[in-house]
């Protein structure tokens, strides 16, 4: 039994191709992500202790700063993004109660088309930031998941089953 979904990016023809979104009315969108970032005891002790610096600087506000650049530049490193005028970008990050690091990255805009994968690059380019700041204590970081949470606006919402 074959499935009736289709990819949005493939054509009748099989060929790859941007969504025409022309047709498409303005409405307002919003879309949350997470990672999490696993590390070793040495490494959480350093961001526990409330010094949030590793050898390269202030880790966490650095990976806020990259993950928000990253937003605005998704359409430069997925193909088959549209560009979108960003209204908001909110990147959180914390230590959750089995010493992993979460982030989450929430991003909106008034436009014709969703922000999943504005939400989904900014939490990942701040998970690999995060490594990239602490890997001078230990390589034994590990970036477990990313995953969308949420997003609002469009044809329809979507919840993840388990956040």
């Amino acid at each position: 039994m074959k499935s009736k979904a289709k990819l949005s990016h493939i054509d009748a023809a099989n060929q790859p191709r941007m969504v025409d979104v022309g047709a498409k009315a303005y409405t307002r969108r919003e879309a949350t992500a997470r990672s999490v970032v696993v590390a070793p005891p040495a490494v959480m002790r350093l961001l526990a202790d409330g010094e949030l610096r590793g050898p390269k600087g202030p880790v966490f506000q650095t990976a806020i700063i990259a993950g928000t650049q990253a937003v605005k530049r998704t359409s430069d490193l997925i193909p088959f993004c549209h560009p979108l005028p960003i209204e908001h970008c909110r990147i959180t990050i914390a230590v959750n109660a089995e010493q992993e690091i979460e982030i989450e990255c929430t991003v909106g805009v008034e436009h014709k088309t969703g922000v999943e994968m504005e939400a989904l690059v900014g939490a990942s380019v701040a998970a690999l930031t995060v490594y990239d700041m602490c890997k001078a204590v230990s390589h034994d970081i590990r970036i477990r998941e990313t995953r969308l949470l949420r997003k609002r606006g469009g044809m329809r919402d979507v919840t993840a089953a388990s956040s």
